[in-house]
């Protein structure tokens, strides 16, 4: 008589894989990492499609998961306000977004659970100390931020649409359309008074500096300003899993 043939058992927490996505207005990355952090693949990169809607981000993604292999859960940092998985802007992606189911649709495509939030409050958990006032900026397409408070998220910040100097907003001024008009020089002027105005506003203990153009900074930064690596908008990705 042969054996009875057993479900394969559930991976128990210390052993769950994550799949984590960056989504961003010129690129969207992915990586498995183990329960502690550690990278388990290699991280993949291609173009953000265009137009980027919801169908053809989510097609991206769902090509980018099979190429990462096997995982048992995905984290999702997305370019806008994220209410319950629900996107609600996506100022730098096509504009059909609002109100986009986008963690139950991508749970439904990939067969695991999903969880989403913004891009720059994701990269914050990958970067924070967990101690006093922390704010994380993100210089990429457009301009991202996240507030955290000892370690708890300040939900939905979005500085980058407010006005920062004669009546245009942070975006309109450092975003990355700007810095290739402008040049890298006028841009780091721009970038060091709004250092100044952010300190004034939050009077931060650290100040966070990632992004894809965080590499362009070329001035000397405060003592409590740090530019991070692009890499933590994926690292971060974990904390969405800390109940």
């Amino acid at each position: 008589m042969e054996p009875a043939v057993q479900a394969p058992s559930k991976p128990r927490p210390h052993e769950l894989r994550t799949l984590a996505i960056d989504i961003g207005g010129t690129g969207i990355k992915a990586v498995v990492l183990s329960a502690t952090g550690k990278p388990l693949t290699e991280r993949s990169r291609v173009k953000t499609p265009r137009p980027a809607t919801p169908g053809a981000v989510i097609n991206t993604i769902v090509e980018l998961a099979k190429a990462q292999g096997e995982f048992d859960r995905v984290s999702v940092g997305f370019p806008g306000v994220v209410r319950r998985g629900v996107t609600v802007t996506a100022p730098n992606l096509n504009g059909n977004w609002g109100g986009f189911r986008l963690a139950d649709v991508l749970s439904k495509k990939l067969g695991v659970p999903v969880r989403v939030a913004n891009d720059a409050d994701v990269q914050g958990f990958g970067v924070i100390a967990g101690h006093g006032v922390e704010l994380v900026v993100t210089l990429g397409t457009g301009f991202g931020s996240g507030l955290f408070v000892d370690g708890i998220l300040v939900p939905n910040l979005e500085l980058g649409h407010h006005p920062f100097q004669k009546g245009k907003t942070y975006e309109e001024l450092l975003g990355d359309a700007v810095l290739k008009k402008v040049g890298k020089k006028k841009w780091n002027k721009r970038l060091v008074r709004a250092i100044r105005t952010l300190d004034l506003v939050f009077n931060y203990d650290l100040l966070y500096i990632g992004g894809g153009n965080a590499e362009r900074v070329t001035v000397k930064l405060p003592s409590n300003v740090k530019i991070v690596s692009n890499v933590a908008g994926l690292l971060g990705g974990l904390a969405l899993w800390r109940d």
